[in-house]
């Protein structure tokens, strides 16, 4: 759940309004960043994402939880505005959907092809460089990437770029073998 990250309806309306606000204010690369933010932490915070989803945790508190978050991280004024009244209207849940809905908006206006690489280790800046360059040839432009890391893949790599999934991890490798043998 840390990393399921995909646009919903509900996450594409809320997305497009925080979109157009923030274009039209003009503060449009700050809320980027603040969301970016708020993805990292919702991968490495079990709470954040608690807090979000769960159903006994009243909208108010959602809300006082969220844009005392934004504070702490220093948020832009709107980012901190749209949290609030995401929880205000029962839809903290769906901030995932409105990170992923913003991401794809944002991508579209600008041009950004962002790409995701999951190791099972930390990679290094020059195996970091290389997938960069690899991902430059193959797009034909330069990918905004982001790493991250995710022990259970046991091995090799997962890069996803857009919607598009590219599983070289040895995990899916070894599950590929056992249908296989079952099969057999």
């Amino acid at each position: 759940m840390a990393d399921d990250f995909r646009t919903t309806e509900v996450g594409e309306r809320y997305a497009q309004a925080l979109f157009d606000l923030a274009d039209e204010t003009g503060v449009l690369d700050a809320v980027r960043a603040d969301l970016k933010s708020l993805r990292a932490a919702w991968a490495e915070s079990a709470d954040l994402r608690r807090l979000a989803t769960s159903p006994v945790i009243a909208a108010e508190d959602q809300g006082k939880g969220l844009t005392a978050i934004a504070d702490k991280a220093k948020f832009n004024a709107v980012t901190k505005n749209f949290l609030g009244l995401l929880a205000q209207n029962g839809r903290a849940r769906d901030l995932t959907g409105v990170i992923a809905g913003f991401e794809a908006l944002y991508a579209k206006k600008t041009g950004v092809v962002a790409a995701e690489v999951v190791s099972a280790q930390t990679l290094t800046a020059a195996q970091l460089k290389t997938i960069q360059a690899t991902l430059r040839t193959s797009l034909g432009k330069d990918p905004e990437l982001t790493a991250r890391v995710d022990p259970a893949i046991l091995g090799g790599l997962k890069v996803k770029v857009g919607s598009k999934l590219f599983d070289a991890s040895l995990k899916t490798k070894l599950d590929q073998m056992k249908f296989a043998l079952k099969r057999a």
